[in-house]
């Protein structure tokens, strides 16, 4: 039940993501559209730039637990059993504690603006804690996702967001096609 919750939360962030993608597509083309027939969006480029936060940030759980984070793995690709293992928990770790000392920083400074009513400083006056919201959302879902996988690999499980080599020649390649690593 917890695993299928936590999957959920990574899921919809993801999709979260991805809407404020379309979000930053629309309001880039309507700033480049009105700029042509006269019609201005009041704070546009706020807009458009929070959604960019938003989208960023929101999407690096989903992006970390479907492997396709960019991760420096020459070292640990050289390492097998135990070893391997070992160094996995390491890198977890340090990523686990960074990741979690910012999500930390990143709540309190949206608490903070909300305690303190902080506004935008542009054309709208707008609580700085709705724009944040994206931004330490989506690094604490991120920290989650990351303890959840330390976890699940101190139980002795293969890491989830690792990929099989491939096993063809074929299968490489339709993988590069598809935009994934080999």
């Amino acid at each position: 039940m917890v695993r299928a919750a936590l999957d959920r939360l990574y899921l919809w962030a993801g999709i979260a993501a991805g809407g404020f993608l379309v979000l930053i597509f629309l309001l880039m083309m309507g700033l480049s559209l009105g700029r042509q027939i006269g019609v201005n969006i009041p704070a546009g480029d706020d807009f458009a730039s929070w959604c960019m936060a938003a989208m960023a940030f929101l999407g690096l759980a989903h992006t970390f637990r479907k492997g396709e984070m960019i991760r420096v793995g020459l070292l640990l690709e050289r390492l097998t059993g135990q070893r391997r293992w070992l160094m996995e928990i390491v890198s977890l770790g340090i990523a686990t504690a960074f990741v979690l000392y910012f999500a930390w920083y990143a709540a309190a400074m949206t608490w903070d603006s909300y305690r303190f009513n902080d506004m935008a400083q542009g054309v709208m006056a707008i609580p700085l804690w709705i724009p944040q919201l994206g931004y330490s959302g989506g690094l604490v879902i991120l920290a989650i996702a990351l303890v959840d996988e330390m976890i699940f690999v101190l139980q002795g499980n293969r890491p989830r967001y690792e990929k099989e080599p491939p096993s063809t020649p074929d299968e490489f390649v339709e993988r590069v096609a598809a935009g994934g690593a080999g």
